[in-house]
């Protein structure tokens, strides 16, 4: 946490510590949830870096003990979503390029992934070059339980997961922890939320590899690896009915809770969340396939799942969404493809 956080109330504090660039999420409350300018204020900050000698590293963490980043403004894209604006596909299109910009990003990019980090928080953290995750760490793509798809490049960063884990945790909509995180490739290093603070500090006039070595901690177990077998042996279908026979057949006892997690999450999410997730595979990089996620981002945001999905969970909290269709037999593989076609004149407004 900064040492201006909490009385400073900039939504993202941009400051520089000897040759460390730190930048702070800055909304505590919201578990720092990203807003619109909070993408401006990141974008504008690297890319001036980028080409300043004094900077050698730069540093994302989010100011609360809670997590980094809790993702983006449901509430606001909800809103979109029934009046018809345009506020969230404006802000996907600039939260998919600071992605891109993370990603390629010239210079050493550590992110603190401590505690929470939903959504959009692993857009801005999981494309870095140096991941950092804690013993508090709970991540999470929970969008298929909102009618919506892993977005932010998660398709591409679950696609390459070992396995199908990443199908596994896309579908069933999971949050995982430390171990799991590097297991599935979405960190790097482990190091004790206490010596976060130590390894700042330690930033501010050494290489990050250097400043590392003081403060890496063993990799921790792993849930997810040990249930690869049952995992892989469900989930490697192109096909959504035969992932879900697989897992009723299945006699692992862990099987039935992931089976019940589809159930609950949206028919149409799932289905070209799945898709995605294998075209993803074999597409030549992130920037691809984040073209992909904005189209699909876009027709969910028209269409009635995503809406409904955040009424239910966020807006009414009835947990109860009634989706359309409500089961996965009801799918209309036409509609599905509808959300991978090219946005037209959406795309070159």
């Amino acid at each position: 946490m900064s040492d201006n956080a909490g009385t400073d109330d900039r939504p993202v504090l941009v400051e520089q510590r000897g040759r460390l660039g730190v930048l702070t999420l800055n909304r505590p409350r919201a578990i720092n949830a990203l807003t619109h300018e909070m993408v401006g204020i990141l974008d504008h900050a690297l890319r001036q870096w980028a080409g300043d000698d004094t900077v050698e590293t730069v540093l994302l963490r989010g100011a609360g003990d809670r997590g980094l980043c809790a993702g983006g403004d449901i509430v606001s894209i909800h809103r979109d979503a029934v009046t018809g604006g345009r506020g969230s596909e404006d802000f996907w299109r600039d939260e998919y390029a600071l992605n891109s910009l993370i990603s390629g990003y010239p210079k050493p990019y550590v992110a603190l992934m401590d505690g929470i980090v939903l959504g959009g928080g692993v857009g801005v953290s999981a494309h870095a070059s140096h991941r950092i995750v804690t013993e508090r760490t709970r991540i999470g793509m929970p969008e298929t339980g909102i009618g919506f798809v892993p977005d932010v490049g998660g398709t591409w960063l679950l696609s390459h997961a070992p396995g199908e884990l990443g199908t596994y945790v896309a579908l069933t909509a999971g949050h995982v922890d430390a171990g799991d995180a590097l297991a599935l490739g979405l960190a790097d290093h482990h190091v004790l939320a206490a010596d976060l603070p130590r390894l700042v500090e330690l930033l501010t006039d050494r290489p990050v590899d250097a400043a590392l070595g003081h403060v890496v901690q063993p990799v921790p177990q792993s849930r997810l690896s040990e249930i690869r077998a049952w995992v892989d042996a469900s989930f490697a279908s192109d096909d959504l009915s035969a992932i879900l026979d697989r897992l009723a057949a299945s006699d692992d006892p862990a099987a039935e809770p992931a089976r019940e997690a589809l159930a609950r999450n949206s028919p149409t999410s799932l289905a070209v969340t799945l898709r995605a997730l294998r075209t993803a595979r074999g597409m030549s990089g992130l920037d691809e396939v984040l073209d992909q996620e904005y189209r699909i981002a876009v027709r969910m945001l028209r269409g009635h799942d995503f809406p409904e999905g955040i009424r239910a969970q966020v807006i009414d909290k009835d947990r109860n969404p009634r989706w359309e269709p409500a089961t996965v037999a009801g799918l209309d593989p036409a509609a599905i493809d509808a959300y991978f076609a090219p946005l037209f004149q959406e795309e070159s407004a």
